[in-house]
Order: structure tokens, then sequence, then C-alpha cells
């Protein structure tokens, strides 16, 4: 077994909401300073920087930084989760998923901020004109079904928070929902997590960033894995087959 650091979720430029620093070869930089072993590129309703996050961790790292290619995509519920897969071309067949299930609305970049597509080096290579920041027309149930046929967990995200949460939107997490687990964002509490105590006790809970800058990356899950894949996650996040989660840092 090993025992690795990880932030599932991090946004990069293509993420309007995102600083212009989130650039490939500075996510990687910074995911060694905090002595990370894994991290998702998780950009709102689109893979596309995933690949170039992969290539500059290659050229920087060698094989010590695994990055999974993943999405937060937006339900029709108005309900965020984190769409994780090993391998590009499974994320790549979720993106046409996703942006046949998208309105064909432009994105307004003095409004929501531009979405750029950027290459290993953090070189631009175009905007994404396309609105992603908006909801999709799939549903909860719709996402999971379609993730895990691929290969890949889903986790709805911040399940903690106010706005784009499943516990929020739906009131509840459906027993019957084949996810993986649930995250928690790095403002909860143990006080404030009383309240998510039903979520507690049925699901593994994983601690991320959601970076949209370098200084929100961190590493405040441990997992205890085989090797880091989203299948290792999984039997991780259920506790099975000596497999674990330990959320570090939570006051």
């Amino acid at each position: 077994m090993q025992s690795l650091l990880v932030d599932l979720h991090v946004h990069t430029v293509l993420s309007a909401c995102a600083e212009i620093e989130m650039i490939p070869p500075l996510i990687v930089q910074r995911a060694c300073a905090l002595h990370l072993d894994v991290i998702a590129i998780t950009d709102h309703n689109s893979t596309g920087n995933a690949g170039a996050v992969i290539q500059a961790a290659r050229a920087i790292t060698g094989p010590a930084l695994t990055v999974l290619p993943g999405m937060e995509v937006t339900t029709r519920e108005e309900v965020h989760m984190l769409c994780l897969f090993d391998q590009l071309a499974q994320a790549d067949e979720w993106q046409a998923f996703v942006h046949a299930a998208l309105p064909q609305r432009k994105n307004k970049a003095e409004l929501f901020g531009d979405q750029y597509v950027v290459d290993a080096t953090g070189k631009y290579i175009r905007t994404e004109e396309r609105l992603l920041a908006t909801a999709t027309s799939l549903s909860v149930e719709q996402v999971v079904t379609r993730v895990n046929a691929l290969g890949g967990i889903c986790l709805p995200a911040h399940v903690d928070r106010p706005s784009y949460s499943i516990v929020v939107s739906l009131g509840f997490v459906p027993p019957q929902l084949d996810i993986a687990g649930v995250e928690i964002s790095s403002l909860t509490t143990l006080k404030k997590s009383v309240k998510l105590i039903p979520v507690w006790k049925r699901w593994g809970i994983i601690l991320n960033g959601d970076a949209h800058r370098l200084s929100d990356m961190g590493a405040r899950t441990r997992i205890r894995v085989a090797k880091p894949t989203v299948a290792e996650i999984r039997l991780a996040l259920e506790g099975k087959h000596e497999r674990g989660v330990e959320v570090l840092g939570l006051a």
C-alpha cells in the first residue's frame, strides 16, 4: 500500500473564475511544493486543459506526480459534481457527452471572465467562446451513471457549502446514488460538520482545495491505496481491502 497526499479539485485558466496564474507549469510546481502525489484537473464543464497539465507534470516531475483528468460538471439541479478518470480518452468521451448537454450560449467574458485553453508550458492556444459556467441538461443520476459506465468516479462537490451543493439543492444525498464519496470544502470545521453527520456516516469524505488560485491548493487529504487510480480512490473512500482516507487539518 502507498500513502499519498491528494488534491482532487483543481481549476485552470479554462475556468472563468480561476486566476490567470492557474496554468499547467505553475500548478505542477505548486503541487510539488506541497508534496502532493496526486492532483485532478476539474474545470467547469470542460476537460480542455487536463492534457496540458498531464504533459507538464511528465516534463517537470516524471512519474512523481499523478494528474487525473476530470471535470466539475454542473447538473440541471445546479449541483456541482466532480468527475474523475484515469485516462484522457475517457475524459474526452465524457467531454463530448457534456458538451451535447450544454446550452448553446456564448460566454460573456466581461461578466464571467475569459476561458483560456493553453499548452503544457502555459502558452495561449485559444479562447473558449462557449459559456462553461452554466448548468447542463444532465441530472445528478445521469451524470453518475454515465461517468461510472466510462470507468470514472463521481463525488458531489463541497457538500457543506450553501450553493451548488447536492445537500442544499436536493435537500439530501439520494441513498441509492452510486457515488464514490463526497467532498467537503476547506471552509468546513468540525463544529460546522455536525450538520453533515448523516452524510459522514453513509459516505467516505475527502477534503480538496477547489483551487482557483495557487494558494488554494493544499495537502488536506491522505489516501492509502495500492496505486493512484480512480478505482483505488473509490476503494479508499469505501474503506475496503485495507484502503482508507484520512482528512488532515480540519479545525
